[in-house]
């Protein structure tokens, strides 16, 4: 029984809950302009250093390769050209969001 329990324990400390994050979608590069006139031009220009979202709170947290990806995709596809606001599904490791889901709203 002890080992059972102490199993399970060790498995539920070691499952990380996926969180809801949202905010503005910025290069890194960017990150300390003014966000809200970022232009969609400059994030794929500067989308080699990489991207991050801007919390309410002016926080910066930083997005994993795959985040990374999808945010360059999002970013070509759409037509929006300032005030890049996201929803970001995933787990954050420090200041950079595991990103599982992200949708341009």
């Amino acid at each position: 029984m002890k080992k059972l329990l102490l199993g399970f324990t060790c498995f539920s400390l070691s499952t990380a809950w996926a969180e809801s994050f949202t905010g503005t979608v910025v290069d890194v590069i960017c990150r300390g302009k003014d966000v809200a006139s970022h232009t969609r031009q400059c994030a794929l220009a500067c989308a080699k250093g990489g991207f991050g979202l801007v919390l309410s709170d002016g926080k910066f947290l930083k997005l994993n390769e795959a985040g990374n990806a999808m945010t360059l995709s999002k970013l070509k596809a759409s037509t929006r050209d300032k005030d890049l606001k996201a929803k970001i599904t995933g787990t954050l490791d420090g200041d950079v969001i595991q990103v599982e889901t992200l949708e341009l709203q």
